[in-house]
């Protein structure tokens, strides 16, 4: 393992002044040690967008580079392949190696792209590099010095970074104290609508809504961040008649804001888009997302939504569900949450399959 200091050290030891990502887990150190120091590290909504601003660095003449979990290659494969390779940016990009090298030590979403991540790259001729758990400053030396020639050949090489590979930080975030614990802006929400299908994002707010209003009519979806509201969006669309609730976190629904558009423009009328607004990415360490500059119901209004409020109140979140349910919608209601603390419910697949979760919602959007 090398420490955080010393992974972004030795980059800018060699120039790499510019950096941008999405959070995992096994980049929390680095990404924290960045954003210590203004100007550092730019955070994107997703994966595309952080290969795209980091080509801008470069065409601007810095050197860049961008940390990303591999679970969102598919979101970079784009300006991979029609922007950094076609005007042969020299971007360096470091992919974590969630589900790799054994799917079953990770969560079932990483099953298929863990062990296809290096394949995956073969198949669009991008060199690639491993660092291991095991290594350290001089092998990260070694590794850097590998993707310096494929820079200089005008390739954008990757280096895939094992899980525990890169050691902690600790981000200076401010601490906020208005709103609701999330566990309990869950259980109000759906208490208000307990016949409603609902989808719960990934990470903590799925693990929350296990804890605290676990049903049948309930979606976890594990991975694929940001789409949890498209999800609800086509549940809405093929059962106009049910109430259709979608438990989307700040750091999820930014990743893929045009979906507000496409909400807005087929604008089912049972729709509620909740969205649980703590401003940073909790379940990969609490890096800060970008929500604090920016408000989610103008946006939502401005996408064709019927209403859209903002909550941090408990009575504020019951009278929001109650005019959701007596209006044509689609609805946005944001509610401003705080950060989690103590320990963390379990997720829903400790207990059930990804199939069991889909056949028994299923079932229930036919009853």
């Amino acid at each position: 393992m090398i420490s955080a200091q010393d992974f972004c050290d030795l980059l800018a030891d060699r120039g790499f002044t510019f950096a941008s990502g999405v959070p995992c887990s096994h980049f929390g150190g680095p990404i924290a040690h960045l954003s210590n120091q203004p100007g550092r590290y730019v955070p994107a909504p997703n994966e595309g967008s952080a290969l795209a601003v980091a080509a801008g660095a470069a065409l601007g003449g810095q050197r860049a580079y961008v940390m990303l979990q591999n679970s969102g290659l598919g979101n970079l494969i784009n300006p991979l392949t029609s922007l950094v390779m076609t005007y042969q940016l020299p971007i360096l990009t470091f992919t974590s190696l969630r589900g790799w090298p054994d799917p079953a030590t990770d969560e079932p979403q990483h099953a298929v792209m863990g062990p296809a991540t290096p394949g995956l790259l073969d198949s669009v001729d991008t060199p690639h590099h491993t660092l291991y758990a095991q290594d350290g400053v001089e092998e990260f030396s070694t590794v850097l010095e590998k993707a310096e020639k494929d820079l200089a050949e005008q390739r954008a090489p990757f280096v895939l970074v094992e899980r525990g590979a890169i050691g902690k930080a600790t981000a200076a975030n401010s601490p906020h104290t208005d709103g609701l614990p999330a566990a309990e802006a869950i259980r109000l929400v759906t208490a208000a609508a307990p016949q409603a299908a609902v989808v719960a994002t990934t990470g903590f707010t799925g693990r929350d809504t296990f804890a605290v209003a676990d049903g049948p009519g309930t979606f976890y979806m594990q991975g694929s961040m940001g789409h949890a509201s498209s999800i609800g969006l086509g549940v809405a669309l093929t059962h106009p008649e049910r109430t259709v609730v979608v438990l989307d976190g700040d750091g999820a629904l930014l990743m893929h804001l045009g979906t507000l558009s496409m909400i807005g423009s087929e604008a089912p009328a049972h729709l509620i888009h909740v969205v649980l607004d703590n401003r940073v990415h909790e379940s990969t360490g609490g890096q800060a997302t970008t929500s604090a500059t920016t408000s989610f119901p103008d946006m939502a209004m401005a996408a064709g939504y019927a209403s859209a409020v903002v909550c941090d109140r408990e009575d504020a979140v019951q009278a929001a569900m109650l005019r959701a349910q007596a209006t044509s919608g689609p609805h946005l209601i944001c509610i401003k949450t705080l950060p989690r603390t103590g320990a963390i419910p379990p997720r829903a697949t400790n207990a059930l399959s990804t199939l069991d979760i889909r056949d028994r919602f299923q079932s229930n959007l036919q009853q």
